[in-house]
């Protein structure tokens, strides 16, 4: 009975530890699922942190490339600032040029001229061209002798990179006074600045155009040498007010005045001889003055082609002139120049370039150089409903197009052979002599 006794006694024990077991069983499964409960909680929030923090990352990747920006126009450790400056001659539309953009829906596209220019212009921190018309809404059209461009041109303008355009030419006027501020205004609502033409304050009473690029601080003044007789149909007031002309007195006390206010100053003057190769003994003699009252660099225009460059040393320091830079994109060339000697050059331009360079020693000209260029025109096999053919312009810097250029294989044998003879002929032309 006692073994019986025992035997349920160890039983009924058995029994309970077993129960016991069971429930510290439980109890520990409870806990390992539990514990995997909060480590698997615990990742999650690990791996959301991690998740939100790359999307932190990836949203301020801008602000780290503004940063790096700015970083690259900020001065060097030696505080030394520089600013790259492109120029070029006529940007001319003639009437084929605007018949060729029509689109079927009404609305002009001249982006295409710009398409192999544009990688070359956004290169520079600034860029200058010189408008050779005008720009009057509800105006009629025209090509020659009197120009007025459609407004959508300033958009592929502003799109190619240009922040800057030459307003005093001999054509500013062919759309009349109003024309001057409304080509004006439809520069300005494109964020491009004109020069030359006045059309907010007077002449005598408003700022100079100055752009600070990098630190630098560059004026910027424009001049003609008339405006085809049309001067006439304005009062005098007018002319003096809204118009830049070549007045010596005039532009002497403003060259001046950029001397002092800016640590360079270029000038785009418009003068010389049409389709003359050389400038007159008049471009050299004035210009040179510009350089005596403070100039430092002077882009010629107005005879639809290119003519030379030339160094001139000036109290102790190199400064620059071109006489003309040519057209960069207009309908004038080998085809329709019929009884033009030079009109091979009237299809070719130069794209200028120019580094300054201001430190703790002042500010100079540190690099020129010369880029030849040429207008493309191909035909569309399409014509206008006055039964014009139309054509695709494009413009080509021609560093592009010689033997081991980028684009050289789009060419075929003749363009080939035309645009070497141009690259050849017009550095030898331009004579670009900086090093020397």
């Amino acid at each position: 009975m006692f073994a019986s006794l025992c035997y349920n006694v160890d039983r009924g024990e058995w029994n309970m530890k077993r129960s016991e077991r069971k429930i510290q069983s439980a109890t520990n499964w409870q806990f390992i699922l539990g514990l995997l409960c909060i480590v698997f909680l615990v990742a999650s929030g690990i791996l959301l942190a991690e998740k939100i923090n790359d999307s932190v990352k990836i949203k301020a990747k801008p602000t780290k490339t503004s940063i790096v920006q700015k970083k690259k126009t900020s001065p060097s450790p030696n505080g030394v600032q520089t600013a790259r400056i492109m120029a070029n001659g006529d940007l001319l539309y003639h009437d084929l040029l605007y018949m060729s953009a029509l689109q079927s829906d009404g609305t002009y596209d001249f982006t295409e001229n710009y398409q192999y220019v544009k990688p070359w212009l956004k290169k520079a921190d600034l860029v200058l061209g010189d408008f050779e018309g005008t720009i009057r809404p509800n105006y009629p059209l025209a090509g020659y002798p009197l120009f007025n461009a459609p407004e959508s041109v300033v958009s592929a303008i502003k799109d190619a990179g240009y922040q800057v355009v030459d307003l005093a030419h001999n054509h500013i006027l062919d759309s009349q006074l109003e024309g001057v501020f409304s080509t004006a205004k439809a520069f300005e609502q494109h964020g491009i600045t004109p020069i030359g033409v006045y059309t907010h304050k007077n002449r005598d009473k408003t700022s100079l155009v100055i752009k600070k690029v990098n630190g630098i601080k560059i004026a910027l003044l424009a001049y003609s040498y008339g405006f085809n007789g049309l001067e006439e149909n304005l009062s005098q007031a007018d002319y003096n007010h809204h118009l830049s002309d070549l007045n010596e007195e005039k532009m002497k006390k403003e060259i001046e005045r950029a001397k002092k206010e800016a640590d360079i100053t270029i000038v785009m003057p418009q003068m010389g001889v049409e389709y003359q190769l050389e400038p007159t003994q008049e471009q050299k003699t004035l210009y040179h003055k510009m350089i005596e009252w403070g100039a430092d660099i002077i882009f010629g225009g107005h005879p639809h082609v290119v003519e030379p460059s030339e160094v001139v040393k000036q109290n102790g320091q190199k400064k620059f002139i071109i006489y003309s830079m040519g057209n960069f994109i207009s309908n004038q060339r080998i085809e329709t120049m019929d009884g033009v000697e030079n009109k091979k050059w009237t299809e070719r331009g130069v794209l200028m370039d120019v580094t300054i360079e201001k430190s703790k020693k002042g500010t100079i000209i540190k690099e020129v150089q010369a880029h030849p260029s040429w207008v493309s025109r191909v035909a569309k096999g399409t014509y206008s409903p006055e039964g014009y053919p139309l054509y695709t312009y494009q413009t080509y810097i021609l560093e592009d197009f010689i033997e081991g250029g980028k684009y050289r294989n789009q060419l075929d044998q003749a363009t080939k052979e035309r645009i070497d003879t141009a690259y050849q002929e017009m550095n030898e032309h331009v004579n670009l002599k900086w090093d020397e």
